[in-house]
């Protein structure tokens, strides 16, 4: 049986405060990334075929959107890039289901167009163990 199909727009960037998760306000977009790092293990053994093994996995969120003033999320965030401190963040979808874990924030530019609006870029990059709650 197919699962039900969700919308992006759905899809929301949280950061926790105070433990409780704060929407960032005026986002258009946001992306996860996994990885893992691959370990090449090659032998002579292994019949001229290149060989890997899983090593450590990795996470970072990208994340864009429309400048929002007194955005209490957006605020936090330019406090922690300040101080060079981990936060936790989530992508949180409708279903109830979270992707979570401490980051730090690896990229925070702003763009003030003169005919467009006010739009910032952030790149989250994780710091430990992604949790995925159902």
């Amino acid at each position: 049986m197919a699962g039900t199909k969700i919308a992006g727009v759905d899809v929301l960037l949280e950061v926790m405060i105070a433990g409780q998760p704060k929407i960032l306000g005026g986002q258009s977009g946001a992306t996860l990334n996994r990885g893992t790092s691959l370990l090449e293990v090659t032998s002579k053994d292994s019949q001229g075929w290149e060989e890997s093994v899983a090593g450590i996995k990795n996470f970072s969120i990208d994340c864009e959107g429309f400048l929002v003033e007194d955005d209490a999320a957006l605020d936090y965030l330019e406090g922690a890039w300040l101080n060079g401190t981990a936060i936790t963040a989530q992508l949180a979808l409708p279903s109830g289901k979270k992707y979570s874990g401490s980051v730090l924030i690896e990229d925070f530019p702003t763009e003030f167009p003169q005919d467009d609006a006010v739009s910032f870029s952030l790149s989250l990059k994780g710091t430990g163990v992604l949790t995925i709650t159902p």
